[in-house]
């Protein structure tokens, strides 16, 4: 049972990278928890400074718009407003292009009257005498920044309560935060707050793919992105038991909050878990918990009984159920096979063998695992499978190409500059270079890029 710390070098990498301009891959939305709430309430993440560089890098017509009824740039009103309300100006920049597309598209009188949507319903006349006091620009900028702290400072008021479920477009939602319940009561539905969150990430959100291992600079937790979501390692053994620890993302707070908080990985790779009611024996592989259907399926893993860790029947059931095990499972737990007459590396799992590609991917994947020979026939006799790929997380190049990628969710996804990749966080150190025949297992999906660098 790999137990300890897996530490191996890098290969060292050139540092030519190439150019490529696309919108990052999008977490999944989830719209329970749209965003945290640090992220909603942090008015000092711009300066009138930044909001104003903000909009000329969009090349905004906004960057040179004055209210004319106060003669106040608009970079400004949003950032006293947003000082004022003590919400993030980034919010309210958001707002602007969810409603009426201001950041991006060319300023209209109508965009401008309503331009955080504010007071406008789908029932509603914009010529109604009682929706006049919130018409222009710095109205319409006051009262979004006004009401979205009011409702933020009242969780329990009004509709969206916190810890509430309630059907949204034909969906269930439980309102996850403040933030969220905020979100809500300024636009009821899930299309707009969706979009909300799309915009959000391609513009504030540093944009961690699948498979990224970060820990907290404040608190020292370590977590795995996974579909979207931040899943904290429970112990250290739970961490060790999977990956290194010198490919983790040491990252902020701020960073970390973006993302919605999964379940926690509480146990080590292969550990041994019994249901302290029933007694059945369980092997956690992958993060799911494979059934041990009897003795003598439990002798051939070869584990030693003193290994076996009782739980509660309410912890087994948050871990999802994998394939049994059976005394005919040849290898549960991963071999390495070397063909005695080819030379060949094999990887072989539950009657299952798996071609190995590169040395890389041996040694990435199987870093501790010993090789043992076998001959050609004995290999043979398992049922070929996939190739074995790079993990997720994994930073990678061919030889004599100077493109690199992570692997996120079996894909390559190129970064796209040495400033992405820097900015991620990411350390030369840890690209590994390998053939182009073994990169070529993974299709190439879209570039990284961070849109707010």
């Amino acid at each position: 049972m790999i137990t300890t710390l897996k530490y191996f070098f890098a290969f060292l990498f050139i540092s030519i990278i190439y150019l490529s301009q696309t919108y990052p891959a999008i977490a999944q939305f989830q719209p329970g928890v749209i965003m945290s709430d640090s992220e909603f309430v942090d008015y000092n993440s711009m300066s009138m400074d930044d909001i104003q560089r903000f909009l000329k890098d969009k090349k905004s017509y906004l960057a040179d718009y004055v209210d004319p009824a106060i003669r106040v740039r608009a970079s400004q009103l949003i950032y006293d407003n947003s000082q004022l309300a003590r919400i993030n100006p980034k919010v309210l920049i958001t707002t602007l292009q969810k409603e009426q597309s201001l950041i991006t598209e060319p300023l209209t009188q109508r965009r401008l009257d309503w331009a955080t949507g504010f007071g406008v319903c789908d029932s509603c006349s914009k010529s109604d005498p009682k929706l006049q006091r919130y018409k222009g620009f710095a109205n319409q900028i006051d009262y979004a920044a006004s009401t979205f702290r009011l409702f933020y400072d009242n969780p329990q008021s009004y509709g969206f309560k916190v810890g509430s479920t309630y059907t949204i477009d034909d969906e269930r939602v439980t309102i996850g935060n403040r933030a969220t319940h905020a979100l809500y009561l300024y636009t009821p539905h899930i299309p707009g707050n969706k979009n909300f969150y799309k915009i959000w990430k391609n513009w504030f959100t540093h944009e961690f793919p699948d498979g990224t291992l970060l820990q907290d600079s404040e608190t020292g937790g370590i977590f795995i992105i996974q579909n979207g979501q931040k899943r904290p390692f429970a112990s250290m053994l739970a961490f060790a038991s999977r990956y290194d620890l010198e490919k983790v993302i040491v990252t902020s707070p701020e960073n970390l909050s973006s993302f919605p908080l999964g379940p926690p990985i509480k146990y080590a790779q292969y550990s041994l878990l019994q249901d302290s009611k029933t007694g059945g024996i369980y092997l956690i592989v992958d993060d799911k918990k494979r059934p041990i259907v009897s003795r003598e399926a439990f002798r051939k893993i070869g584990f030693n009984p003193e290994e076996v860790e009782q739980v509660s029947p309410e912890d087994l059931a948050t871990i999802p159920t994998g394939e049994p095990i059976t005394e005919e499972n040849a290898h549960p737990t991963g071999a390495l096979l070397q063909d005695t007459s080819t030379g060949g590396v094999w990887y072989v799992r539950d009657n299952v063998r798996h071609a190995i590609w590169s040395r890389e991917i041996m040694n990435a994947n199987f870093p501790y695992m010993k090789i043992s020979p076998a001959k050609t026939e004995e290999i043979e006799k398992f049922r070929q499978g996939e190739p074995v790929k790079f993990k997720d997380g994994e930073l990678v190049s061919a030889v004599g190409d100077p493109a690199v990628y992570v692997i996120s969710n079996g894909l390559k996804l190129p970064i796209p500059t040495e400033k992405v990749f820097e900015k991620l966080g990411y350390d030369w150190k840890n690209v590994i270079q390998t053939s182009q025949k073994a990169l070529s297992l993974h299709r190439t999906g879209e570039p990284l890029n961070i849109q707010n660098l």
